[in-house]
C-alpha cells in the first residue's frame, strides 16, 4: 500500500514560534519543521549534526523566507547548548510558544555484550536530553502568561519488547513517564506536555543502521503493509502543537499502524 496524498497546510500555527531538535535532514525533525512552517510558525532547528543543520535551514529558509528559519547546532546533552538554542528562539523570534524534543539515538546490543558507554549514551541522548530540553522550555514558559507545548518522541519500543534494543527501550519508557510527570507539573503554568509514539518511519538515517531484514520485519507487522512517513508522524505532532488538543496533556499517542 501506498502512502496517502501529502496533506497541505491549514494554518494551524500562525504566529507561534516552534523550537525543533535534531531537526537536520529528512527524518521525523526536519518533516516536522517544515509541516510547522506550512501551517504557519515560525521555527529554530537545532541538530548536533551541524553541516546537515546547516544544509536543511537553508533550504527551508530558501522556501519559507529567511525570517521563519533560525538553526543554531545543538547538541542535547550539553545544558548550555540546550539554553542557547531555546533563547535564539526568543532573540530571533521574540517568543517561545513550542518545543518539539525529537532527539533520540539507537543502537543494537544484546543485553549481555552491551557496555555501560552503550547504555549510557543512548539514555544521556535520548532520555535525559529530553528532560533537559523539557525543563529549559518550562523555566522560559512558565511565566509568560501565554502558556505553551511541549512535544515529546517516544516509540512504540517503550511499550513492545523487541531484542537488542534494551537501552532504547527503557529511554523511550522514560520519556513516556517524564510526559506524564512533566504534563502534572506545567498544568498550573497552562503548559501541555505529550508525546507521539511512532511505529516504523521511514528515512535515510534508519536505512544505513538497520538492516534489511529487520526493515522487512518490522513492515510486516504494520496493518497498512508499509512504513510511515515522516511527514505522517508530524502531522500528529502538529495536531498535539496546536488548539485542536487544547484538553490534551501528559498523553502518549501511537502513530501507528500495527496489529493490536
Amino acid at each position: 500500500m501506498t502512502a496517502p496524498p501529502y496533506v497541505p497546510g491549514h494554518h494551524l500555527l500562525d504566529g507561534r514560534t516552534a523550537v525543533v531538535t535534531a531537526a537536520a535532514g529528512a527524518g521525523i525533525g526536519g518533516a516536522t519543521a517544515r509541516r510547522f512552517l506550512e501551517e504557519g510558525a515560525r521555527v529554530v532547528l537545532g541538530d548536533a549534526h551541524a553541516r546537515r543543520l546547516r544544509a536543511t535551514a537553508a533550504a527551508l529558509a530558501e522556501e519559507f523566507g529567511a525570517a521563519n528559519v533560525a538553526s543554531l547546532p545543538c547538541d542535547v546533552t550539553d545544558e548550555a547548548q540546550v539554553d542557547a538554542l531555546l533563547d535564539t528562539a526568543e532573540e530571533h523570534h521574540g517568543r517561545l510558544d513550542i518545543v518539539v524534543n525529537n532527539a533520540g539515538l539507537g543502537g543494537t546490543a544484546d543485553l549481555v555484550e552491551m557496555t555501560d558507554a552503550q547504555w549510557g549514551t543512548v539514555l544521556d541522548v535520548t532520555l535525559n536530553g529530553t528532560f533537559r530540553c523539557t525543563r529549559a522550555a518550562l523555566r522560559r514558559m512558565k511565566d509568560t502568561g501565554r502558556g505553551g507545548v511541549i512535544v515529546n518522541n517516544a516509540s512504540v519500543v517503550g511499550w513492545r519488547a523487541q531484542r537488542g534494543q534494551a537501552h532504547y527501550a527503557a529511554a523511550k519508557a522514560g520519556v513516556m513517564a517524564l510526559t506524564r510527570c512533566a504534563a502534572l507539573e506545567a498544568a498550573e503554568y497552562g503548559v501541555r506536555v505529550n508525546a507521539v509514539s511512532p511505529s516504523l518511519a521511514m528515512h535515510p538515517h534508519l536505512a544505513k543502521v538497520t538492516t534489511p531484514e529487520l526493515l522487512a520485519q518490522l513492515t510486516e507487522r504494520e496493518a497498512f503493509g508499509r512504513w510511515a512517513e515522516p511527514w505522517e508522524v508530524a502531522n500528529v505532532i502538529v495536531f498535539l502543537a496546536g488548539d485542536y488538543a487544547s484538553y490534551m496533556t501528559g498523553e502518549t499517542v501511537s502513530v501507528s499502524s500495527q496489529h493490536a
